[in-house]
């Protein structure tokens, strides 16, 4: 059956609590309960605050909707209360903070330090507690560009540039009031005396490196004195270059100082190559000379041997030994030379011994007999063919060969 019938006299609504009437006042009905409705428990929720603050409530009911229910009295510090409760956990949450794994926290309480915190989530009393955040992690740097005298009273640009890192965050937050300028100028004092002890020539050249060191070194202990808290990581001595109206002279120094090391490399290459050649030739003519000296000496050794040898059979037979050794010196001689042995006695044959053909011949007789004639002297072989001719009407006779020189 629908709720609306037409007519008026039978509407009602099937959730709410009263049955069927007139267009009387309401009240509350019957037995059936529908979803509640929210104008109704809002008013509700505001009738309890209001007995919650101390304010008037009331109770609706009847059939007329009158008002019911009395007064009662407010309490002054509910309200004052609720606020602080809800202030004090405004001000309890809003002392969480996160610290990140690059950076620590300084702790200051009414300005007194009283901690550095590591990283992760950590709580501090707002208001009272200032945390002041430092990176410890990160490089940072600085770079200057200074000109400054030398110690021989000219003027050099130098650039240089240093990096660094936090190693003390309290120290960074706590002793100097700006750190890095600090260090811009504790590296201008630095760097403005190692150049003031230093020659142009050697900052322009070679002592580079030594200035980037000394001025490291000095500066480190300028921020160790002043308590800065900063680690110095590197310093690099980027460009240092004379003033511009002598710049074109200090180029032509440098590029004679190039040719002359240059130079002095061509040289030593090449002394590298001919001092071993020559250290070669000199140790091979001393080994030639201490073979020749061995050879020497063992061969003066060896005759003196041989003499002494021959000395003791002389001593025991001198004619045979003088005659023996006047034969080997003839043969020694004659050995190597182009000559032969005649007879020229007058009654006696012929005889030619060809002695640098002895050695070759199959007998000694036959070689004596049938010996050529070329390379005789022309009076020899006069002599001999003289001598052929008579040798017919002579008579047979001893003839002796006689040695010539003895």
């Amino acid at each position: 059956m629908a709720w609306n019938e037409p007519g008026g006299g039978n509407q009602h609504d099937p959730w709410s609590g009263g049955g069927r009437g007139g267009s009387g006042g309401g009240g509350k009905g019957g037995g059936n309960q529908g979803p509640p409705d929210l104008d109704e428990a809002l008013k509700k929720f505001q009738d309890k605050l209001n007995n919650m603050l101390g304010g008037r409530g009331g109770k609706r009911g009847g059939s007329g909707g009158g008002k019911g229910g009395g007064s009662k009295p407010r309490n002054p510090f509910t309200l004052p209360g609720l606020l602080v409760v809800v202030a004090l956990a405004i001000w309890a949450a809003s002392g969480f903070y996160l610290v990140d794994q690059s950076e620590r926290g300084v702790v200051l309480r009414f300005g007194e330090f009283q901690e550095v915190v590591t990283p992760g989530l950590q709580w501090n009393p707002p208001l009272v507690d200032d945390v002041r955040m430092v990176n410890v992690t990160r490089v940072r740097s600085v770079t200057q560009t200074q000109s400054m005298l030398t110690q021989d009273e000219n003027i050099v640009s130098v650039e240089i540039s240093a990096q660094f890192q936090v190693a003390d965050p309290r120290n960074y937050v706590l002793n100097v009031r700006n750190p890095e300028l600090s260090l811009e100028n504790a590296l201008d004092s630095a760097l403005r005396h190692v150049v003031g002890g230093t020659d142009m020539i050697d900052i322009l050249t070679s002592g580079r490196e030594i200035l980037g060191s000394s001025v490291a070194s000095r500066l480190q202990s300028y921020l160790d004195n002043y308590g800065t808290g900063i680690l110095l990581q590197t310093l690099n001595v980027e460009s240092t270059a004379p003033p511009d109206a002598v710049q074109d002279a200090f180029d032509d120094v440098i590029r004679a100082r190039e040719d002359r090391q240059r130079t002095i490399n061509q040289g030593i290459a090449y002394a590298n190559a001919i001092i071993p050649e020559a250290q070669g030739q000199a140790q091979r003519l001393v080994e030639q000379g201490q073979g020749y000296r061995e050879s020497v000496v063992a061969e003066a050794e060896g005759q003196a041997s041989r003499f002494n040898a021959l000395l003791g059979q002389y001593e025991q037979s001198p004619s045979i030994m003088r005659e023996r050794l006047y034969l080997d010196a003839l043969s020694e001689v004659f050995g190597n030379t182009a000559k032969v042995m005649v007879d020229v006695s007058e009654n006696s044959p012929l005889m030619v011994l060809p002695l640098d053909r002895l050695n070759g011949a199959g007998t000694a007789g036959g070689a004596a007999q049938s010996g050529s004639n070329e390379g005789l002297d022309p009076r020899v072989l006069e002599r001999m063919r003289s001598s052929q001719s008579n040798s017919s009407n002579s008579s047979n006779s001893n003839s002796g060969i006689s040695r010539e020189g003895r």
